[in-house]
């Protein structure tokens, strides 16, 4: 039984495992590098992607979007880069593939401050507004936390930025492909998606959408496919920033995931999957044992995730417990001390419940079942 979807989505619809199949067998030529018939074909298939995410997340220029490694890779070009200017504001609960760029960054430029997440959006926006200086060049922040679920106000904080002339960044991991997002609508300038999570695709691919306001500076150099003269990466997107051969299985695979979503009522999906995270938590806050971090997870409020732990039992015990019960969830700090930090749940860190489309009834009946036996 798996229940760590916030990690990586499993399973992988059918379309996903298809494309990456055809992938393999239609597409070996290189994008961007070759004239024949097969390159161009699969030039052809990774422009179809970038279409498809600019359309998902109202970014006006296909070719705006980047493909990268992941989320993380997304994230460290785009925080490098805005460090070279100046100082980047943060919330208390960043994962560290946004803390640790900024830190690593730190020791040339002032990186960044760290504004407190408040118990309501308007005092969230006024945490943030306050570290606002002359040096400040950005506000980068998540769009919800992978440990606890809540959502941060994403568009009136890109109003914020607006207002003040920053560039406003968003690590979209725990939200792309669950909660919509208009980049234009919420004044985002740069988006870092993961396409493992909740958009369904497959490990090894990200996405870095860029808005017309900010170009980041490229984080690898290497071949590009055009300007091959030039001793400087281009200056146009995406060849500024996709260095070397793209992962045109993973892009495929990714942008099946999309339009395979496209076909679904996702906002349907969100609420059944809201539905099964509130049912695990209020089957949980009936146990004595349990200790639970946040108010009962809500439409809106959260994503389908949620942190707990049991008395008595380390996070890693507990884990492993339900693992040989075959339930499968993540335990510990997640990547993401800072969260636990606001939330006071270090060292030991908390074990995370995430459900799916794809869980059923049955499923999270059992999963508490299991924990009142291992409590």
């Amino acid at each position: 039984m798996y229940f760590d979807n916030a990690a990586t989505s499993y399973p992988k619809a059918p379309p996903v495992q298809e494309a990456m199949c055809r992938a393999l067998q239609e597409y070996g030529g290189n994008a961007g590098r070759g004239g024949h018939q097969m390159s161009l074909r699969t030039a052809e298939a990774v422009y179809r992607c970038r279409e498809r995410a600019a359309a998902l997340f109202g970014l006006s220029n296909p070719s705006r979007v980047v493909f990268t490694a992941g989320c993380t890779a997304s994230l460290n070009i785009a925080l490098k880069s805005l460090a070279r200017h100046g100082r980047v504001i943060v919330s208390d609960m960043e994962h560290n593939s946004v803390m640790r760029p900024l830190v690593a960054a730190g020791g040339r430029y002032p990186a960044f401050a760290v504004a407190r997440v408040g118990e309501t959006a308007e005092e969230t926006v006024a945490n943030f507004r306050r570290l606002i200086s002359r040096n400040t060049v950005a506000i980068a922040c998540l769009h919800a936390s992978n440990v606890f679920g809540n959502v941060l106000p994403i568009a009136a904080l890109g109003a914020l930025a607006r207002e003040h002339g920053l560039v406003f960044l968003v690590d979209a991991a725990q939200t792309a492909g669950v909660l919509p997002i208009d980049m234009q609508a919420m004044q985002i300038d740069l988006l870092c998606a993961a396409g493992h999570k909740g958009l369904g695709g497959p490990a090894g691919i990200g996405l870095l959408l860029c808005g017309e306001r900010y170009t980041p500076h490229p984080l690898l150099q290497g071949g590009s496919g055009s300007e091959s003269l030039s001793p400087y990466m281009p200056l146009e997107l995406p060849e500024r920033l996709e260095s070397g051969t793209l992962n045109t299985v993973g892009i495929c695979g990714l942008s099946a995931a999309i339009a395979y979503n496209a076909e679904s009522d996702l906002s349907a999906i969100y609420r059944e999957e809201m539905m099964r995270c509130a049912r695990l938590y209020d089957g949980l806050k009936r146990l004595p044992q349990a200790v639970l971090y946040t108010p009962r997870p809500a439409v809106g409020k959260s994503v389908p995730l949620f942190s707990f732990n049991l008395q008595g039992k380390t996070a890693e015990k507990t884990a492993a417990l339900l693992d040989r019960e075959g339930v499968a969830v993540r335990a510990g700090l997640h990547c993401a001390p800072a969260a636990h930090r606001h939330y006071g749940t270090l060292p030991n860190g908390t074990v995370r419940m995430a459900p799916s489309r794809y869980t059923t009834p049955e499923e999270w009946q059992k999963v508490l079942q299991i924990i009142y036996k291992i409590s």
